[in-house]
């Protein structure tokens, strides 16, 4: 099992956050791991993206210059990071900032309105969270348990009194994803 992802959006959009999540919730079952980010030159609202692999086997290069998952934040992404996911791989869109529909037909997409829905769940900061659920949903590739586990290493112990906010966004995301795996059946 390789699984090859590549979170893209703007600076502040959590990007970072999901792939360390993933990274660490790897390492906590023992997979082997790799993350490393990528910022645009800007100060601000610039660019950020990283790469992560979760391997059963010794991850040779941290570099992914084609993924099996693609999550992108907002339009930029979706243009720069849509073509370069692996024919039968994955994109997930975060259809609160994107209007446009995917344009490949041999990938699966999903459409994950995250930020109406962290703003449903009364914090806009989780929009990142919502889209991980889904993610979490589809691939299975590491345990919510283990990300939400991973979350204090990521965010420092006093944000664990986030952790409810955080595993309630990962439930809606999740519970998004089950419903249009239901509708592609």
């Amino acid at each position: 099992m390789e699984e090859r992802i590549t979170i893209a959006g703007f600076g502040g959009q959590g990007v970072m956050a999901i792939g360390q999540l993933l990274t660490y919730a790897g390492m906590i079952e023992k997979k082997h791991v790799s993350w490393l980010p990528s910022y645009g030159p800007e100060m601000r609202g610039g660019t950020a993206n990283c790469s992560v692999i979760i391997s059963s086997d010794p991850v040779g290069s941290p570099v992914v210059v084609n993924s099996t998952t693609a999550i992108v934040m907002n339009k930029p992404s979706l243009d720069k990071f849509e073509p370069t996911v692996y024919e039968k791989g994955r994109l997930f869109i975060n259809s609160s900032l994107i209007d446009d529909k995917a344009e490949r037909e041999d990938i699966d997409v999903y459409y994950i309105p995250a930020n109406e829905t962290a703003d449903e769940l009364g914090n806009m900061r989780v929009a990142n969270m919502v889209m991980l659920g889904a993610y979490l949903e589809v691939t299975k590739v590491v345990d919510v348990e283990s990300i939400l586990e991973g979350f204090t290493k990521v965010f420092g112990e006093n944000k664990s009194h986030l952790i409810p906010i955080n595993k309630e966004a990962l439930e809606k995301g999740a519970e998004i994803a089950r419903k249009q795996i239901k509708e592609m059946v």
